[in-house]
């Protein structure tokens, strides 16, 4: 009689070879990579591509300042602003990168209570963290105003080089989309966070098992981000 081969169920299936393995694998409902979530693993390869646009950027903006024979504008005259008939320079931008930077403190404690479960605070702290940077994004909207009412335009400025606006609404207008675009992810999570979706695994975008707040620290994971580019162009924007 002829043997009958049994399958073990608990045998996990051989795995396929070469492309059509790595395409299975990663198709699957399974990690990406040890111990990461997929969540976790897109949101890096985001920030990874993100940084190359960014770098990108920054590399145009330092070869369009180096390569130009008409003087730079003095970034400490460009962005001054006059209170009480004192001259203060950098004063705005100074205030900016204070509330942006706070923020990713708010950030940091919204994660660390979230995966605590701790509801109440970690909601309270991803909105404060929102006002932050909605508060950011209203100074930005006040700078822009203030540079294109003195003339500033892409394409030219009454102060020097016809680069400085092109590069100035360039770099911070993307960088401001994306301090807007995380706005609102966090009002949107810390709502779902608010009403006990990731504690009742209630159906929904960024809400799957329950009690996983991990989706608090991949919302932290951009937000640091944001925060880290704006350190680099303050520092290449601003201060050089």
């Amino acid at each position: 009689m002829a043997e009958t081969a049994l399958t073990n169920p608990e045998e996990p299936p051989a795995r396929m070879a070469g492309w059509q393995g790595i395409a299975a694998d990663w198709s699957s409902d399974q990690r990406a990579f040890k111990n990461v979530s997929w969540g976790k693993a897109m949101m890096w390869i985001f920030l990874v591509s993100d940084t190359f646009i960014f770098g990108c950027f920054l590399l145009s903006y330092m070869t369009a300042r180096m390569s130009t024979t008409v003087p730079w504008p003095n970034a400490s005259e460009v962005f001054a602003l006059e209170i009480a008939g004192q001259h203060m320079p950098l004063l705005l931008i100074a205030i900016m990168t204070f509330v942006l930077i706070s923020s990713s403190g708010t950030m940091a404690m919204a994660v660390n209570f979230g995966y605590r479960r701790d509801r109440a605070r970690t909601a309270a702290l991803m909105l404060v963290t929102a006002a932050l940077g909605a508060a950011f994004v209203g100074m930005q909207a006040f700078e822009w105003t203030k540079l294109i009412m003195e003339g500033v335009r892409p394409w030219g400025n009454p102060w020097g080089a016809p680069q400085f606006g092109a590069s100035f609404f360039m770099i911070t207008g993307f960088h401001g989309t994306h301090v807007t675009f995380g706005v609102i992810f966090l009002v949107i999570v810390a709502r779902k966070v608010w009403r006990g979706d990731f504690d009742h695994a209630r159906r929904g975008f960024f809400t799957s098992r329950k009690g996983n707040y991990e989706i608090v620290e991949i919302t932290g994971l951009y937000w640091h981000f944001v925060d880290l580019v704006w350190v680099f162009i303050f520092a290449f924007f601003y201060l050089w």
